[in-house]
């Protein structure tokens, strides 16, 4: 099916690490796998034949520049199994995330985590001096303009005296995040404590963004809005314009870096002169079978 080095993959090979793609495009869309979806998945076969290529070939590089840890493998495997209350339930979550034993999901975290310290300690080599670094800043001042930025946490009621008592309750010394899990109505940010991150003018509606950017920062605000009632704190407030180039230099040294890691990574895969042979993963997919003969016969209308 491919041949990579001195490496055959065969077509067994493809189809397990192609139905656990599948199974990661539909649980990020917040599904579970289905063998029902790989014939629906069969187009997509060749372009991600390409793909696999590419990451047997980066595996096969990262083997050779790291070793697995099978303790450390071993010790990933029981974490996850521990959060299950019996072998078959863990089994079944495996499945639904495209893994048909949990030997293929050792398999797949001990490829993740080679590759991973492959890529990092080769993005590591490539360095670049304050001169370089001025000179891309200087080159590409646009990309570094940045909008008005505000860090906002905020707890969702339904009314103006549930939103009150919120704000009593953190006067009187009540520990926001506490107070976010318990009443907040927002489930997107609940769990955390109320926590939105941090957001650009205009990413929320008006009422909010107006508190957010130009409210007082770390004392609680209420904002009615279409939501409900919004007991907010802006913890931190950035204004609009040029990133200095202080902040800005380690995000060009990390993008240089990963440039020339890429282009290294490019040539090493080169090396190795893979090949591969696209109709053989686009041969198509096993009818389903048909279902049995009734045992007895319809009943009449």
């Amino acid at each position: 099916m491919a041949r990579i080095g001195n490496e055959t993959v065969t077509l067994a090979d493809f189809d397990r690490d192609f139905r656990q793609a599948v199974a990661r495009v539909v649980n990020g869309q917040g599904a579970p796998f289905e063998e029902s979806l790989l014939e629906e998945f069969a187009p997509a076969r060749a372009d991600y034949l390409k793909q696999y290529v590419r990451e047997r070939a980066t595996y096969q590089l990262a083997r050779v520049a790291n070793k697995p840890d099978a303790a450390a493998l071993d010790a990933q495997v029981a974490q996850a199994r521990a959060g299950f209350p019996t072998d078959a339930a863990f089994a079944e979550a495996l499945g639904q995330r495209g893994y048909a034993s949990e030997a293929d999901f050792r398999a797949a975290l001990e490829r993740q985590t080679v590759v991973r310290a492959y890529l990092d300690t080769l993005q590591k080599r490539f360095t670049f001096g304050d001169s370089v670094v001025s000179g891309f800043y200087n080159l590409n001042r646009a990309s570094f303009d940045r909008p008005g930025e505000a860090c906002v946490k905020h707890i969702l009621v339904a009314t103006k005296a549930e939103a009150d008592a919120v704000t009593a309750q953190l006067a009187a010394g009540g520990d926001f995040a506490k107070i976010a899990q318990e009443k907040s109505q927002d489930p997107g940010s609940a769990a955390a404590g109320g926590d939105l991150g941090c957001i650009n003018s205009g990413d929320t509606v008006a009422a909010f963004d107006q508190a957010s950017f130009n409210g007082p920062l770390n004392v609680p605000q209420t904002v009615q809005t279409e939501f409900g009632w919004h007991v907010l704190i802006v913890t931190k407030r950035t204004p609009a314009g040029l990133l200095p180039l202080a902040e800005a230099a380690p995000l060009i040294r990390q993008q240089l870096a990963g440039d020339a890691a890429q282009k290294y990574l490019d040539a090493q895969i080169a090396r190795l002169a893979p090949q591969s042979f696209p109709a053989v993963v686009t041969v198509a997919a096993p009818a389903a079978a048909p279902a049995p003969a009734p045992t007895t016969a319809p009943s009449q209308p």
